[in-house]
């Protein structure tokens, strides 16, 4: 990793010289000098790095030594900056006063700092660099040094079905706690437990039981509980409660047994230990009425599935044949190809290392995948790596994995560990944070986020995450989460290399190390504060039950997150303003917070801000619109910040909830030329017509959400005469009010290879789905509310590709859909009184019901 935090303080050195000559004035000389010395040490570090997973403790050192070197280094030109901002805060005059002396930096302060700074730093990496002949470290020329690059995977084909089911063999283990679950002789309420070690399969082998059995039961539900789970939101997904209540956790057991009483039910903890007692705190919500409910349970632990049931013994899952365990390996190494006579011999050679565990095979196929698909590259995976595993755990295989890792996908890998076990990421909040990190490169050829979306899909490739689910519009990862044996990997590389620093420490609650770099606190209390050091980059926040910081004291933070905060008073946040190295800032779910007196102006590098889930009406200030880096802003519905006229916001490409303007222009309007993702709303008004223009100057737009409240009318500008149609690149439409009066609804107001729709309330008197079926592209269609206001509906042909459709229609009774009509149509989700009439050829659908 030492080779990443180099990286990062030759791209700041880089930045200052090119953009800020005139500033440095006489220190640049001082500021290049650094520049090369560390670009003479990046030609050891190959070498180093090499000699270092040997188990050399001196090179390890001597990589510790320059990494904290090169901290100093983004330290000292992150706080040049920030003293120059405050100068020049306090003191419009400074900055001609600063120019004209910085000629001379023993005239100016804060340029002697800097001089005197990067002197004694230079003297430290002369000190590195000639030292590193007594660890018999080489010199490596540019030319003698291996390329290491991120291999970055086709993107995937949205049209393209994918089998995201991993392991293979372990349909005998299904079938047996499958005959567990339905065994009537025991009407009582059982606890059936699945037992094994980490990586065997447990929590693969409940989800295949649960897809297979939730129809049996009236209630049914699959949670993981992990070794910090929170009572209280546990019990809310049990109750499938969407917002947080006032309840104590007496109320919500109470309220689940009483729930629980009147059906038959299923529920599936998954990833239970004996530290936290999960099954003592639930059992009594788990009503008995004999009448076959069941409650499954994966552990680690033979002591918690004997204490969960006595009278039912554990199930054990045995470890993969060794046929089995070759076609898991290849089934990963070489998905949807052959696999050659040699390949399948070495295939065997190395699946047999791997002692039948199923994710030690999966992220084994993953690093095959990675290598050229001949015989001598998988032999030098085989004969090259340190081969320790016992057959107890699969730790070893995933050590290899990091090993094998690019630098650059090393960076996004550890920084997984920053969340909490068992959390579900999403891709983007995922990929922003990555950017503001700066873990993904500039590529003239893509954006940050299009690189970052290939970053994320190897690790996926490498089996380092886990797919939860795709975007049926790109086939992208939209969710993904992290094996918990994986984390603890990322975990422990993260805490060697002093990359992350998570609090408390599951070991000792009482830890006390000051995070340097990067903290992560997860249901902390605030005097964990106090370990997070004033040079913090990054701070991330789960579960915050106090007051928040003044965080005027961590000037130099790039990443700010905070999730979950329940309050009952109001919380007005201090000291951002402050923060001019911000690149992210996300207060997510936080229900009381304000902002109203954060004058966000002061931000100059801000990329993303997300505030999704404050109820507050006081949003950022409109200053927020002055920075011309922003990329991301996300917001609740409730604000009503406008957007200015004549706004230079040409790097912005998702906005979200923004109130339409009533003083715009046609003329002033706000420059957007790469906005992708925008949802707009009229808030309590109906004032779409200016605002409406700008519709016509959003040429790289790919998802649109329009929400007119209270009933009124979808602006007319959007969908006639030639709004919609001209966005060739638009992809994703969300129309949620009523379709203008005056226009008829035809396929031709709908941009031509739009794959997903949904109208809401749109009071449409015609049936839509002749017209609708035009859309050769629509592969998702959604229609909710008063969409249609007829008690019938007829699909007589068209919809090409659709696979998805939803019918959430208060009015509709019947739907008929005739022979040759959505021949792709997989799922099928509708209210309980809608009746269908279907052709055979969809009998095989697969049926969802939404409560009315």
């Amino acid at each position: 990793m030492a080779d990443l935090v180099v990286n990062f303080a030759l791209s700041k050195l880089g930045e200052m010289i090119l953009k800020e000559a005139e500033l440095l004035g006489g220190v640049k000389d001082q500021v290049e000098g650094v520049e090369k010395e560390l670009r003479r040490i990046q030609c050891c570090l190959r070498d180093a790095d090499s000699k270092r997973r040997k188990g050399d403790a001196r090179v390890q050192n001597w990589l510790n030594e320059l990494r904290d070197v090169a901290y100093r280094i983004e330290d000292t030109t992150d706080t040049f900056y920030l003293e120059l901002e405050v100068n020049r805060y306090r003191d419009p005059s400074f900055w001609h006063q600063f120019k004209t002396l910085c000629r001379n930096p023993m005239k100016v302060p804060v340029l002697h700092k800097l001089a005197k700074e990067f002197g004694k730093i230079q003297k430290e990496l002369q000190g590195i660099f000639e030292s590193k002949d007594q660890y018999g470290i080489k010199f490596l020329q540019d030319e003698d040094r291996e390329e290491e690059a991120v291999i970055l995977p086709k993107r995937r084909d949205p049209y393209l079905e994918v089998d995201e089911t991993e392991v293979v063999g372990l349909d005998v283990d299904k079938n047996n706690v499958l005959k567990l679950l339905s065994y009537e002789e025991i009407p009582r309420r059982a606890v059936i437990t699945i037992v094994g070690s980490g990586g065997l399969g447990k929590t693969t082998l409940a989800r295949m039981v649960y897809k297979s059995a939730r129809e049996d039961f009236q209630y049914h539900i699959m949670l993981s509980v992990s070794k910090q789970f929170n009572l209280t939101d546990l019990l809310r997904k049990m109750l499938k409660y969407s917002e947080p209540r006032n309840q104590d956790v007496g109320q919500l057991m109470s309220e689940l047994n009483s729930l629980l009483s009147k059906q038959r039910y299923l529920i599936i903890l998954d990833d239970v230990w004996k530290d936290n007692n999960v099954w003592d705190h639930l059992q009594d919500a788990f009503p008995d009425h004999k009448n076959g409910s069941r409650v499954l349970i994966t552990t680690r632990d033979v002591e918690v599935a004997k204490s969960a049931d006595p009278n039912m013994a554990p199930y054990e899952p045995d470890i993969l044949s060794d046929d089995n365990s070759r076609d898991l390996l290849l089934r990963k190494a070489l998905p949807h190809q052959n696999c050659s006579s040699d390949l399948h011999e070495i295939a065997n050679q190395i699946s047999k290392k791997c002692k039948g565990l199923p994710l030690a095979l999966i992220v084994m196929g993953g690093i095959l995948r990675t290598k050229e698909q001949i015989y001598s590259s998988w032999e030098r995976v085989l004969r090259t790596m340190d081969w320790h595993s016992d057959g107890k755990d699969c730790m070893d295989v995933l050590a290899m994995s990091y090993k094998d890792m690019p630098y650059s996908l090393k960076a996004c890998f550890l920084h997984l560990s920053s969340f909490p076990e068992d959390y579900e990421l999403s891709a983007k909040y995922l990929i922003r944070m990555w950017i503001a990190e700066g873990f993904i490169p500039q590529n003239d050829k893509k954006t940050m986020e299009e690189t970052a979306e290939d970053y994320l899909e190897q690790l996926f490739h490498r089996s380092m995450v886990q797919v939860l689910r795709r975007s049926s519009t790109s086939g992208l990862i939209k969710y993904c989460r992290v094996h918990d044996l994986i984390r603890d990997l990322a975990m422990h590389k993260a805490a060697e290399e002093n990359f992350v620093t998570i609090f408390p420490k599951p070991q000792d609650v009482n830890h006390t190390q000051l995070a340097t770099r990067r903290a992560s606190l997860h249901l902390c209390n605030p005097q964990y504060v106090e370990n997070v050091g004033l040079n913090t980059r990054s701070l991330l926040w789960f579960g915050l039950t106090d007051n928040l910081p003044n965080y005027s004291e961590y000037k130099l933070l790039r990443v700010l997150e905070i999730e979950g905060v329940e309050m009952s008073h109001v919380i007005e946040l201090r000291g951002l303003d402050q923060l001019i190295h911000l690149k992210y800032l996300g207060f997510r779910n936080c229900k009381r917070l304000s902002m109203s007196k954060c004058p966000f102006g002061r931000l100059r590098n801000l990329e993303t801000l997300d505030l999704r889930g404050i109820l507050m009406p006081y949003g950022p200030s409109n200053d927020l619109w002055t920075i011309r880096t922003l990329r991301h802003v996300l917001y609740s519905e409730c604000f009503s910040s406008d957007l200015p006229a004549k706004a230079d916001l040409r790097n912005l490409q998702t906005l979200q909830w923004i109130s339409t303007i009533e003083t715009w222009k046609t003329n002033e309007l706000p420059r957007l030329d790469n906005l992708r993702k925008l949802r707009l709303s009229n808030g309590d008004t109906n004032h779409w017509d200016v605002a409406s223009d700008l519709f016509g100057v959003l040429p790289s737009l790919i998802s649109l959400h329009i929400r007119s409240r209270f009933r009124n009318e979808i602006p007319l500008k959007i969908v006639y005469p030639s709004a919609l149609p001209n966005y060739k690149n638009l992809r994703n439409l969300h129309l949620d009010g009523k379709w203008p009066d005056s226009v008829t609804l035809e396929a031709r107001l709908f941009p031509q290879h739009l794959i997903k729709l949904t109208l809401i309330d749109s009071e449409l008197g015609q049936d839509p789905m002749l017209e609708l079926g035009k859309l050769e592209s629509l592969m998702k269609l959604r229609l909710e509310g008063f969409a249609y206001n007829e008690k019938q509906m007829v699909c007589p042909r068209g919809f090409p590709v659709l696979q998805s459709l939803v019918l959430k229609l208060g009015g509709l009774m019947v739907l008929t859909v005739e022979t040759g009509a959505m021949p792709k149509l997989k799922y099928l989700t509708k209210s309980y009184q809608i009746k269908l009439e279907m052709p055979p050829e969809l009998n095989r659908l697969t049926y969802n019901y939404l409560l009315d």
